[in-house]
């Protein structure tokens, strides 16, 4: 039989290893949704044809930060995340849904990145036509048996 101090070790041990690995596997997690949501935005941002001093500027952050988001190093809070979004000229649900803050919406992903990249659609619009298309691909309409008149 083991004695206390041996118990009482050997539970410190095996306590330590899985805090140990659970913090390894969150900063996995974390840099992962972090490298997600820069490379998102650095591709907006040339697909918007913006250089990172414009976009730090019209999104009030530094230059040295925005580039760090773009890389993955740093991990932006949901207000730094609206205000590069207003830079972008995006809605800042697709930035939120980037960095894991909200669900992605249902749907296919392709019809769902053509609506929110469409330049000739504004925000709303965008907002609208998404609303309406998640209903739709959740609950599709159920054929009616009445012929058109």
């Amino acid at each position: 039989m083991q004695n206390p101090s041996e118990i009482v070790s050997s539970v410190r041990e095996s306590v330590t290893s899985a805090v140990e690995s659970a913090a390894a596997e969150a900063t996995t997690v974390s840099t992962a949704v972090s490298s997600q949501v820069g490379d998102f935005i650095r591709t907006q941002r040339n697909a918007a044809q913006v250089s990172l001093r414009e976009l730090a500027r019209t999104a009030g952050v530094s230059n040295p930060y925005l580039s760090q988001v773009e890389r993955g190093l740093r991990k932006p809070s949901a207000e730094i995340l609206a205000q590069i979004a207003r830079g972008l000229k995006i809605s800042a649900e697709t930035l939120y849904e980037q960095a894991g803050i909200l669900d992605r919406r249902s749907g296919t992903p392709d019809t769902v990145t053509a609506i929110r990249s469409d330049p000739a659609l504004s925000e709303r619009h965008k907002a609208v036509l998404l609303d309406l298309y998640e209903s739709l691909a959740v609950s599709p309409a159920t054929p009616t048996t009445e012929e058109p008149r």
